[in-house]
Parts: C-alpha cells; sequence; structure tokens
C-alpha cells in the first residue's frame, strides 16, 4: 500500500500528503476548512444541525457514462455495453493528466472499507485524492481508518484508487477501470460517482469483476426487510436503475403498518451476495450512508429519509431558502422568495429548476430511522425475493413472478426503464437496462448473465425472482397504482408467494396476481384498475419479445443459450395464445 500510494504522489507531485484516519475530529477539521474556502455552506443549525451545502462545478452533476471505461486487455471482455480502452493507451493517456496535477494541493490517502466490519465478505479499498469534498463524502459512505487498516492487515488484498479534480475540463474526464489489475483512475470530475470511488466504481464495476472469479455477485440492488405481523422478517433484495425509486422503497412507511407489516433498510443501493453454507443467498451492503437524489422526496413520499437528512447531512447541487434551509422540487413546500438556485443564484419562477435534477444528499446509515437491527451482520442476511423493477408507463404490469429461476434472468435481463437525470443525456427515453446492471458492470454483459445462471445452478433455495413496476399510466398519462407507502401490498403479495401461501395465474409472462389476491383494503382504487394493472398486453409483449432478441444480438456467442431459448419459450407462449 505505501509503495502504491508513494507511486502516485510521484505521478501527481502534491505539496503535502494526509493520511485519513477516519476521527470525528478529523470530519470536524475537514468541515471547517471547507467553510473556510467556501466549498461548504453551512445550514441552518437550528433545523439543520451539522448539515452542509456543496455546490459542484455546472458542467459536472452527474455520472459521465460516456467518458467512463473499462481497461481490459481483450476488447471482447469489456463487452458491447461498456466503453473500451486499451489499458496502455489509458495510462499513457490519462498518465499525462496525472502527471503534476496535485502540485499546489495536498494528497489525501483515504483507507477505507467496504462492508461490515469483521465480515468475511468485505472489502478494503485506498483512494488517494485532492478534494477534501470527496474525503468527507467518504467518512460519510465507507468505514475509513482503522477498521479498513485492521482488515486489510488480516487479507492483504486492497483495490487502489487514485482520483484528482484536475480542472474540471470535460474535455479532460476520464473514469478508468482496470479490472485485471483492480484499479481504478478517475480523473476531471468531483461529482459523488465519479470521484467518490467506493461506490459504482468499487461496489460494482470492479467488484462485479471480482465476484466472477470468486463466486459470488455484486448488484446494483437496495436490501428490505419486510416485517410480518407476528414478527417474522423476510429479507428481499430489488434492482432498480439510479433515480428510479430505490430510496423511497428501501424506507418505506408501510400503508399497512395498522396490521402489523413494516419495512426496515439494510441498504438503498448496492448488495453483494454470497452462497452460504445451506446454498441459500446472503447479502450485505458494503456502504455506511446513503447518496440519494433528493428531488421528489418529501415528507409524503419518503418521511424516514426526511427525518434523516435533518442532521448530520452533507447536501449537493440542492437550492437554499433565505432561512438557510435545503430545497428541492417535491419537497412539499412552495419555493420562497429569494431562494438561492443550485448555482448560488437567485432563482425566479421560470428559469429551470432551483434544484438541480440530480441533486444529491449523503448521510449516515446509523441515523436512518427504519435501519435493520441485522444491517451490518458481518454474515449478511437470507434473501427470499430478488425483485427487478423500473419506470414503465406501459406493457409491463404492476407485479408478476418468473417461472423459474433461468426466465428470472431473462426477465432482468430484458429490463427496460425510462431513463432519468442521474446520468447525463436525453430524459425519459426508453432504454434497456439488465439488472440495471448497464452502466455498472465491469465485464461483457452476456458472461454477467452467464453468471446469474451459475450462481442459480448452485442454490439449493434460491430466491423467488419478481418483476415490478409502480409508473404504468392511463391514456391521459396519470399513474394508475398510487405507489410509495402503498407498494408494501405488492411486497404482501411477494411475501406471500415466498412462503407458498399467494395466489396466482399462470401467464405467458409469468405468474400474475389473481383478481383479489393483490391486498387493496381501504385504498380506492377500482376493480377495473386492478385489472388493467394486472392483465397481459399481448401486442406489447410480442414486441417486446422481439425487441429484447434485437437487444440480445449485440452479445453474440457470449449470450447464454438459456437467455434466448428463454425469449423462444416467451413467444411461443404468447403465440399459442392466438396473438
Amino acid at each position: 500500500m505505501q509503495e502504491w500510494v508513494d507511486e502516485a504522489a510521484r505521478l501527481t507531485q502534491p505539496d503535502s500528503i494526509y493520511w485519513c484516519d477516519g476521527s470525528k475530529e478529523e470530519y470536524r477539521t475537514f468541515v471547517e476548512r471547507m467553510l473556510e474556502d467556501g466549498t461548504l455552506v453551512k445550514l441552518n443549525e437550528k433545523t439543520y444541525p451539522n448539515c452542509y451545502l456543496h455546490r459542484s462545478s455546472t458542467n459536472d452533476v452527474a455520472r459521465t457514462e460516456d467518458l467512463t471505461f473499462i481497461c481490459t486487455r481483450s476488447k471482447d471482455d469489456a463487452g458491447p455495453t461498456n466503453n473500451w480502452m486499451a489499458p496502455k493507451d489509458a495510462k499513457e493517456k490519462v498518465g499525462r493528466l496525472f502527471t503534476g496535477s496535485m502540485k499546489g494541493r495536498r494528497m489525501y490517502v483515504i483507507p477505507y472499507l467496504m462492508g461490515p466490519v469483521g465480515s468475511p465478505y468485505s472489502k478494503v479499498g485506498i483512494q488517494v485524492t485532492d478534494s477534501l469534498y470527496v474525503a468527507v463524502n467518504m467518512h460519510i459512505m465507507t468505514r475509513v481508518g482503522k477498521p479498513a487498516m485492521d482488515h486489510l492487515h488480516e487479507s492483504g488484498e486492497f483495490v487502489p484508487g487514485l482520483h484528482s479534480l484536475g480542472d474540471l475540463d470535460p474535455a479532460r474526464r476520464f473514469i478508468l477501470h482496470f479490472p485485471e489489475e483492480r484499479l481504478i483512475w478517475s480523473f476531471g470530475s468531483g461529482y459523488g460517482g465519479n470521484a467518490l470511488l467506493g461506490k459504482k466504481c468499487f461496489a460494482l464495476r470492479i467488484a462485479s469483476w471480482m465476484a466472477r472469479e470468486e463466486g459470488w455477485m455484486a448488484e446494483h440492488m437496495l436490501i428490505l426487510g419486510l416485517e410480518d405481523p407476528g414478527g417474522h422478517k423476510t429479507y428481499m433484495a430489488a434492482a432498480f436503475p439510479s433515480a428510479s425509486g430505490k430510496t423511497n422503497l428501501a424506507m418505506m412507511v408501510s400503508a399497512l403498518a395498522d396490521q402489523g407489516y413494516k419495512i426496515t433498510t439494510v441498504g438503498d443501493d448496492i448488495a453483494w451476495l454470497h452462497i452460504d453454507g445451506d446454498g441459500r443467498l446472503r447479502a450485505i451492503n458494503p456502504e455506511a450512508g446513503f447518496f440519494g437524489v433528493a428531488p421528489g422526496m418529501s415528507s409524503k413520499t419518503n418521511p424516514v429519509a426526511m427525518e434523516m437528512v435533518h442532521r448530520g447531512t452533507i447536501f449537493t447541487n440542492v437550492a437554499m431558502t433565505p432561512g438557510g434551509e435545503p430545497w428541492w422540487e417535491g419537497i412539499g413546500v412552495d419555493p420562497p422568495a429569494g431562494l438561492l438556485d443550485w448555482r448560488g443564484e437567485i432563482w425566479k419562477s421560470g428559469r429551470g429548476d432551483a434544484a438541480h435534477p440530480n441533486s444529491r444528499f449523503t448521510a449516515p446509515a446509523s441515523q436512518c430511522p427504519s435501519i435493520d437491527d441485522a444491517w451490518e451482520d458481518p454474515e449478511g442476511v437470507p434473501i427470499s425475493a430478488i425483485i427487478f423493477g423500473s419506470r414503465r408507463s406501459v406493457i409491463v404490469p404492476l407485479v408478476m413472478q418468473s417461472l423459474n429461476w433461468e426466465h428470472g434472468v431473462m426477465m432482468g435481463a430484458g429490463m427496460g426503464a425510462e431513463t432519468t437525470a442521474a446520468a447525463t443525456g436525453a430524459v425519459g427515453v426508453v432504454r434497456r437496462d439488465p439488472m440495471a446492471m448497464l452502466p455498472f458492470c465491469g465485464y461483457h454483459m452476456g458472461d454477467y448473465f452467464n453468471h446469474w445462471l451459475a450462481i442459480g445452478r448452485k442454490l439449493k433455495k434460491p430466491p423467488l425472482i419478481f418483476r415490478v413496476n409502480w409508473f404504468r399510466k392511463d391514456e391521459n398519462g396519470a399513474f394508475l397504482w398510487p405507489g410509495y407507502g402503498e407498494n408494501i401490498r405488492v411486497l404482501k403479495w411477494i411475501l406471500e408467494r415466498v412462503r407458498g401461501e399467494g395466489e396466482a395465474v399462470e401467464s405467458p409472462i409469468g405468474y400474475l396476481p389473481t383478481r383479489w389476491s393483490i391486498d387493496t383494503s381501504g385504498l380506492e382504487i377500482s376493480p377495473e384498475t386492478m385489472r388493467r394493472l394486472t392483465e397481459v398486453d399481448w401486442n406489447g409483449w410480442m414486441n417486446a419479445a422481439k425487441s429484447m432478441r434485437e437487444f440480445f444480438a449485440q452479445f453474440g456467442r457470449r449470450l447464454p443459450h438459456e437467455v434466448s431459448h428463454q425469449i423462444d419459450l416467451l413467444q411461443q407462449r404468447l403465440e399459442a395464445r392466438g396473438v
């Protein structure tokens, strides 16, 4: 580790080097320094104690997928859905940018642990950076200092990550992953997903490669516990594309609380899953904090998160009221006069969003009101159901269960999603996002699908697989399902299916709820609406099968036969119904 840090210092030439110890005193010192230089703005101490606002460069506000590369020796190992650059070329090109990039700056060395302390599934990363913003966020998002060093002494392994802000010029911005070396380089961005290297870079892109080699899974998934009236808890993992309601689901306040159903939170973004000695899938949350999307979050949509972020939170690119409180679209309160937008300018109606659509909050998981008692269990929690979900206004029903593991893999692999502001590019365009991992898989996705199938064959007690869609709309663009806390009704049906109790009807696309098997007691929703939410759109699914086949064609010979066979079976079942 010391040799690698010395090598990074010789390349970047910082004026000084500081080794982070992860202490609370260190965090306070970093914050005070950032307040002095204007990197942070202190928020209202009475209503938001120990909370701060950071405004990033206006050209650095989201993940830059077009500038994110997988650098494998063979281009084919990166696959057609990843940007590829040869490792030698990448190091020569970006190495020139790193040369002397920290002159006049301090290098911060951040030893961090991904996963619970003492877990055999946790991993160590070492990030060097010239950004204090990165350092304070890593304090929240990971376990910095002694936990990492203790784990490193036992394992002897770490993932190195080199990061420099550079001059934040998008023309000189690169996020590089060298999975064969388990190495990350990030230059020219201070945005979370590009700069907090423990998040998507390590926990998904590098970890997915490691997981395939070592026989586990690194997934873009929340982990929740569903507690029933008897106090028994069932754990579920769910994959949703960014900004599609993962955090809301992970922290949902149950609309069936009066029946005794409630949700607990293990994680809201990333799951590392392993097969235990009983042949069952168990999951840990490798993160120690939440890096969530602010817009749309309110006391109505996510009261748990709203309570959580009222202390010890760093907000990024939200607006600020004259009273020094954070504000964003959808917060549930009208924008006050004198509101400063995410750029720090007086906001006026009609000038666009006051808070950036991808504005964020970074908050410790330990202060989440719904945090699960076992969220730091070194062995992880047992997973009984895997859920795939995305924004689809048509075709996809409210909920369906796969016919078997192979059908579930196809269902997740062919998942379509309407894009959001979490990544640069057009918003609202439908694209295929397999398992919500398209931007995050560190290798060829055909091999990734095969890894899913291989894991399924090793499981003695495989989780049931489901597909959900809270976002179906009618002809006028209105949502058919109320969503938010009412989603517990769908999870209740999933729980019943896990226990072999819930009623379902077999259809060409999977098992669907019967007319009355979703609990709608106390909910103002008509039988006709429920019929529309759970029916099969025959023509829509025939077109979807064709679209999935076209999407899968890019993977060529590396697409597992089982996936293409499942498409064949889907089309045969649809045709058998006379479409």
